[in-house]
Formats: structure tokens, sequence, C-alpha cells
């Protein structure tokens, strides 16, 4: 592997220097002129894969644009990192691990090996086991202690555990069949958990605690928080193993918190906690969707899967949005990305893809230890549309910098009500078209004179209503919001961001930015539940701690 799938730095490839020149060349080329000189411009700029349509005619690239960015990626290898990764050779080096979350999905007879074993006889027996967990829950046959069904589950994770489920769960909520309801429990913050459980019957209440160690902070103090409310609450010890279950590689501290044996799914070091839903990661999901549609959800995420491993550069889906992201961020300097869904149930797409971008690529270190030459990593944020056209989208149109912007549209609605979809649909559309558009003074100007306004008022007002344009954008559509659909569409940011780790030279598989935080937080917990006055960090988290500590003792 190491001689196929090495790379340099980006900015050490030969057509580094041709992209330098290309963006000097073409930096000031208006979108306008490029839609004006090619009509089918729309038809030659999109590509489809797995029930996903991208429009990327909207960017400020060429035919030469995309050429060399799949020169650059050739140059990288990606196409062998590509391979590599679906191989299960070791690709996260830091942590000397495989990265195979999509075996998790894959529909295929192939094996696939992991240190010459083939894991998928395990992965096919917990996708099994979660089955006929999902059966007793929903059909009844397993009950809470007082012999009623359960009408609710409390999933209790964070990072990974909490951010992927939770958005397909919100994503496919008109797949909920109304007899289990969900809920999530990640944050550390006593509002959080009394907000759910003040409304939940301990006697028809499942709770799912999912963390690798069974240790993590804010997982384990939740779990003891539910676990304490339950027996409080008419639960008894000898009633936990009714209404407690996880997901985790360390059985033995989940059956000393009171959990049976038998209803504890894995976890494997192979799958990274933000590519983690489609294991048993995503149990909750399958209970409230049911486990036909949560096979649904692999199924499209293997798609996906089948497309990124295939497909030419040149028509692969998550590699050129991969390579446009490069563009951006290495010859326009961009700095953050946005992420619009125009679908109220996909509104936890951002969240979930800020954690999967830039917990992944997040570094300045490349695989081998060296500092990265070029930047990485962008600022991920954004929301669901057409909110934000009443709040951030002034600066998307007329801010002194320019962030890159994927729309994401299904194209029919679960709930037509009226004409709403198609004027949410216009919304989207129309907000692309301006970007890429914008208005010119002298155009702002005669909008103004047309209107009846005087011309010395028209004249000062022009240059406040002009709007730039040549702003980027993708468009992200599919029929509609299917388990299918939402899986291709979860995969395929999970490979673009894979792809530009491997153009950074990056291991997007690690977090150590994370541990360190975990680390000073375990130190300063002590500190803050301490008697004697804090001295032994800096002054200000000396200064804080003791605030807080001063507070705590007059309440």
């Amino acid at each position: 592997m190491d001689n196929m799938t090495t790379v340099q730095p980006l900015n050490k490839t030969k057509t580094w220097v041709s992209l330098q020149k290309h963006y000097a060349e073409t930096q000031n080329l208006h979108m306008r002129e490029l839609f004006n000189a090619d009509p089918k411009r729309f038809a030659r700029f999109q590509t489809s894969a797995a029930g996903l349509h991208l429009d990327y005619s909207k960017n400020r690239i060429t035919d030469d644009t995309l050429s060399y960015l799949v020169r650059l990626a050739k140059e990288q290898n990606l196409e062998a990192h590509i391979e590599a990764m679906f191989r299960g050779e070791i690709i996260n080096r830091s942590e000397n691990r495989a990265v195979l979350h999509t075996a998790l999905r894959n529909f295929s007879s192939d094996s696939v090996l992991v240190d010459g074993e083939d894991v998928m006889p395990l992965i096919r027996d917990s996708l099994n086991k979660m089955e006929d967990f999902c059966w007793q829950i929903r059909r009844h046959q397993w009950r809470g202690y007082t012999n009623k069904p359960f009408t609710d589950v409390v999933s209790i994770g964070i990072g990974g555990s909490f951010l992927g489920p939770k958005l397909a769960s919100s994503a496919l909520k008109p797949y909920w069949d109304g007899q289990i309801k969900c809920h999530y429990l990640a944050n550390i913050d006593g509002s959080h958990i009394t907000e759910i459980l003040s409304h939940l019957n301990p006697a028809t209440t499942l709770f799912i605690v999912q963390s690798k160690s069974f240790g993590t902070q804010e997982t384990l103090k939740n779990a003891l928080a539910c676990r304490s409310w339950f027996l409080r609450n008419g639960g008894k010890e000898d009633y936990l193993g009714k209404h407690f279950a996880a997901v985790t590689s360390n059985v033995a501290k989940a059956v000393e918190f009171g959990i049976k044996e038998e209803n504890i799914f894995p976890m494997w070091d192979w799958v990274g906690g933000r590519y983690s839903l489609w294991s048993a990661i995503g149990l909750p999901l399958a209970l409230t969707i049911g486990i036909d549609n949560f096979r649904d959800i692999l199924y499209g995420a293997y798609q996906m899967d089948l497309h990124f491993r295939n497909a030419p550069l040149e028509q692969n889906m998550p590699v050129i949005m991969a390579l446009l992201g490069i563009w951006y961020v290495n010859f326009h300097g961009v700095r953050s990305h946005a992420i619009l869904p125009y679908d109220h149930y996909l509104r936890g797409l951002p969240a979930h893809i800020q954690q999967l971008d830039m917990e992944s690529n997040g570094k300045s270190v490349m695989q081998d230890g060296t500092p990265c030459e070029t930047d990485t990593g962008p600022i991920i944020w954004g929301g669901a549309g057409s909110n934000g056209q009443h709040a951030y989208h002034q600066l998307l149109h007329q801010g002194t910098h320019f962030s890159p912007c994927d729309f994401i549209l299904p194209l029919s609605s679960h709930n037509p009500v009226d004409n709403f979809h198609a004027l949410l649909a216009s919304n989207c559309i129309s907000q692309s078209q301006a970007l890429m558009m914008g208005k010119t003074e002298a155009e702002a100007l005669a909008e103004l004179l047309q209107q009846g306004m005087a011309e010395a008022d028209a004249k000062a007002l022009a240059p406040h209503k002009a709007i730039p344009g040549n702003r980027p954008s993708n468009t992200l559509f599919m029929d509609r919001a299917t388990p299918k659909t939402v899986g291709a569409l979860i995969a395929l940011y999970e490979h673009k961001v894979y792809a530009q780790g491997v153009l950074w030279g990056l291991n997007s598989f690690d977090q150590w930015g994370v541990e360190l935080g975990k680390q000073l937080g375990n130190q300063v917990y002590s500190a803050l539940l301490s008697d004697q006055e804090s001295r032994q960090f800096d002054a200000s988290t000396n200064g804080l701690i003791n605030a807080f500590r001063a507070i705590k003792n007059k309440l």
C-alpha cells in the first residue's frame, strides 16, 4: 500500500503550478459569461448516482479546471486510496486501524478482510441480532416491567453515536409508524435530560447506552442519571435488564451497569464514531422506522459506495465535490462551506456534516507527521432553507468573502400542503441563481428608475442594491427523501470528506484534538468538585473554576 498510496504535499505536485496559473487566468471570469457562452452547461456539469443528482454547473470552473483537478487527484493516487479503504488496509495509521464503515453496508457476497479475518459474518450476525431485537420490541414480545409494551426509546450517546442516528431519525420522520418514539440524549446538561425524562413513563421506556468504551464522560454520566431516575420512579435493580441495552466493546462494564449480556451489541475498532450510523449505533433508528427501512438506508449507502469505488473520477460524485472544495480552499482562499437543506426533515444534516468534515479533516499534520503546507478543511455550517434566507444569506450574497454552498432539495414532499413545496423549491432554486447571477449597479439603477424613483435618489441607493454574484454552489436533488436516498446522501459526504483528506495527505479517521479536550476536562471537573481553591492551572482557568465554585457554594 505505501508505494501505491503515499501522497506528497499538494503544493509539490506537478499540477499545482498549472492550477495556480489557471486560477490567475480565470479568477475574474464571471459565471454569467460561462452560462451565456454555453447553453448546455447544466447538462454537461451534472452527474447522478444512487438516486441523487448533482448539478455543479454553478461553480467557477471551466472544462480545463476540471481537467486539472482530476489530474491532481490522479497524481495523489486517489483511486488507489479508495481501493485501499474498501479492501480493509490500514489507512488510519496513527491508530493502526482499518476503516471499514463501508463493510457495514456491504450487500455483496464478497469477503472483507481485517488482519486476514473475514469480518462480514460478524457484521451479518450483528444485523440479524438487531433485527431480532427490533422484532421483539415492536411486536410487543419484549415488554417493560409492568408488562406494558415500550412506547419510547432513549438513545444515550454523544458525537457520532448521536449526530448520525439523530439526523437519520429526523430525516425519515415520515417513516415512523408511531410504535416507538425516539429521544436522543447527548449533552451533559441538566436541562436536556430533565426535558427528556419529564415526559416519559419509566415502565414503557427503553434506554440504549452507546459508547465504545462504556466510559465516555458525558454518556456514562447521562446513563447513570437515567438509571437513577428509573430506580426512583418504580423500577428495581432486577428490572434493569428489561429496560437497558448497550452498544459497546466493553461488555464487562455494561454487565456491571446492569445490562444483560444478550442485550449488548458490538462495536469494532475499524469503525469510527462519526461513521457508525450503519452499525448497531443505528439501533434506535431501526426501532423507530423498522428494520426493513433501516436495511434500505444501508442499501442506499451501498449503492453510493459502488459508485465511489467504480465510477471514473470525472463522473464520480463524491470526487467531484471533493475537488471543487480543493479548488476553493486552496486556490480561492475560501474558509467555510455552507450546507443548506431545503427540507424540514433534513434540518439536522448541517450538524452531522459539520462533525464528519471538521473532525475528519480539521488537521494541520499530514499522515507522515510533517506539517501541512496548504490549507485543509473549511468551517462547515448551515441550516434549513428557507429560514436562512432571512438571516445569514445576506452575507452569502453581499459579504466581503464568499462561502460555497450545497443546496439540497427533495423534489417532492411527504406532506403536500397547497403549493408549499413549489414555493420552497422556488426559494432553493432562485437562491442558487441569485448567488450565481448577482445584480450589477447599472441593473439596480435601471430597476429603481423604472419604479419611478428620482434619479438622484436612485443613484444613491443603487450601490447598496448591487450584488456581485459569481458565488458558487452545488444543488443536490432527489425525487424524495427516502431511506435509500438519505443513506446515499450521508455516504456521499463521507466519501467526499475522505477524498479531500487523501488529497491533503491527512488521516481523516483520528481525532487527537478531541482527546486533549477530554483529558483536560477530567482534570477541570475534579477541580470544580474540590473543596480547595484552584491554583494548579493557568490564571484564567483557575479564575473560572473558582468563580464556578463560589456560585455553587452560595446556592
